[in-house]
């Protein structure tokens, strides 16, 4: 599409009637553009949807958006982001819905919601894969796995593919392939543009390549709208699932410290993540074209601690990731996370520092969970990304889970300053141990936030590339990159 595009009406479309605006002005009076008309599926307060459309995977947070813009296409995105311009409304971009600190939503403004765009091009021979913003993680490893290709995602399907990959991507394939974000190698992104009209911008390597370079690990609705993403994909036919179970926390500190000594440093091939609940450990391991029999032996210094439950599955990837996707309607509603990296080994006092607060979780369902790091993601692709952490052994993430999913989000849970209190000290225990944080997995409360997530060099180069595709800050929120000085 040609730069400073206006917004138009599609055919076929549902078109909105602006909503009241409090000055009552007409934007076309100033605006170098036509007036926006919002396309696409349009969702307002006095609908029957709306309790639906608005409520997020954390029901910890209870907004109210004047509008919420269901896109069908890219020129929808357009519109919808000319119109808030116009109209000097507060903007939030959406797709997945897993935003934990609520952040894909806002009182009084407009949601643009790109999930939606579901649209999925593969091409085996090059090895690429050009999909829609709005795909899931387990659509998009469903949508490779037919093929016998993958990227790395995240092990949770319900997540966002773009929020994902756009703030790092962390997840089973990571030493294997590197973080999702290594893999794209071009985004379509709505940006705003000269007066209230936006425009789309093509980055790649060639063209714009500083963008490409921040949507590489920036995190989501910073720079523009993302409407589809090209990634390159590859080959994987088959893959060896280990699971094992320790009962209570008796085995902590050897089953850790074997896990923290042996994967990190292993076959490039093999992932793992291990987690801690209250009452038990469980370990996830993949193992790319690798047979049971390998993966075992991989894992045998940590399966050699006490008398763990073992299974091992090996098949294709889609069925696998499938198949262990909880149902929705099962998962707490609230929750809370504390992320962060760990560059060294943990010495017994911060394992058992872990083994004290997991005694003392809130939930059954809380846990503390670590993904190996290590392998590929030493690497950076070409191009370089604004993803910081690469020399991490692992990554860290402390969570409380909590509540029962409700159609009426928002009632004060008995259970949430309890959670939230034990999150804050679990973490401020950690810290001595650990370096930095993630940014899909932001915290509100933190301090020198912009440090945490992308250490200050990448912050500042991340202002420049804000200060020329957003000079005006459209796209903020409360931990939002600022544009440079001009």
């Amino acid at each position: 599409m040609a730069a400073g595009v206006g917004a138009v009406v599609v055919p076929g479309h549902t078109a909105a009637n602006t909503p009241d605006i409090a000055d009552g002005s007409d934007p076309g009076e100033s605006s170098g553009c036509p007036p926006a008309t919002l396309t696409g599926h349009i969702v307002r307060p006095s609908d029957a949807s709306y309790t639906d459309a608005r409520l997020g995977w954390d029901q910890l947070f209870s907004h109210y958006p004047l509008v919420i813009v269901f896109a069908q296409e890219t020129q929808d995105v357009m519109n919808a982001l000319t119109w808030a311009r116009q109209h000097n409304v507060a903007l939030r971009v959406r797709s997945g819905r897993h935003a934990l600190e609520g952040w894909s939503n806002v009182d009084n403004g407009i949601v643009i919601d790109v999930s939606r765009l579901k649209s999925v091009q593969i091409d085996p021979g090059a090895r690429i894969a050009t999909v829609g913003a709005g795909l899931n993680q387990l659509e998009a490893v469903t949508a490779l796995a037919k093929q016998n290709l993958a990227v790395t995602t995240g092990s949770e399907g319900s997540v966002g593919l773009s929020g994902a990959t756009l703030g790092g991507g962390l997840g089973p394939l990571n030493r294997w392939l590197g973080m999702a974000c290594d893999s794209l190698i071009a985004a379509e992104v709505v940006v705003p543009s000269d007066h209230d009209c936006v425009k789309v911008i093509n980055a790649d390597l060639q063209h714009c390549s500083d963008l490409l370079w921040a949507l590489r690990g920036a995190g989501n609705g910073n720079f523009g709208i993302v409407t589809q993403l090209t990634y390159k994909v590859y080959p994987l036919i088959s893959l060896a699932y280990v699971q094992a179970t320790w009962d209570g926390l008796g085995d902590l500190y050897g089953v850790f410290e074997e896990w923290q000594r042996t994967v990190p440093f292993a076959d490039n091939r093999l992932g793992s993540e291990l987690e801690i609940d209250k009452s038990q450990i469980l370990l996830s391991a993949w193992l790319a074209e690798g047979s049971a029999a390998q993966a075992k032996e991989m894992l045998a210094p940590i399966l050699s601690v006490g008398t763990p439950d073992v299974t091992v599955q090996v098949g294709n990837w889609g069925d696998i990731f499938a198949g262990a996707q909880p149902p929705l309607a099962q998962e707490p509603a609230n929750s809370k996370f504390f992320s962060e990296f760990v560059k060294e080994l943990f010495p017994k006092k911060a394992i058992d520092i872990i083994g004290d607060f997991m005694r003392n979780a809130p939930t059954e369902e809380s846990n503390y969970f670590v993904d190996a790091f290590g392998g590929a993601i030493k690497r950076e692709p070409r191009g370089g990304t604004a993803f910081v952490h690469r020399d991490a052994l692992f990554y860290g993430e402390i969570g409380a889970v909590w509540g029962t999913r409700s159609t009426q989000p928002g009632v004060c849970d008995p259970l949430t300053s309890q959670a939230q209190a034990w999150t804050a000290e679990f973490g401020q225990a950690l810290r001595p141990y650990t370096d930095g944080a993630y940014v899909n997995v932001p915290n509100v409360g933190m301090q020198e936030w912009e440090t945490a997530y992308w250490g200050r060099q990448h912050f500042e180069q991340l202002r420049r590339i804000k200060a020329k595709y957003d000079p005006h800050n459209v796209f903020q929120y409360e931990q939002s990159i600022p544009p440079a000085s001009q």
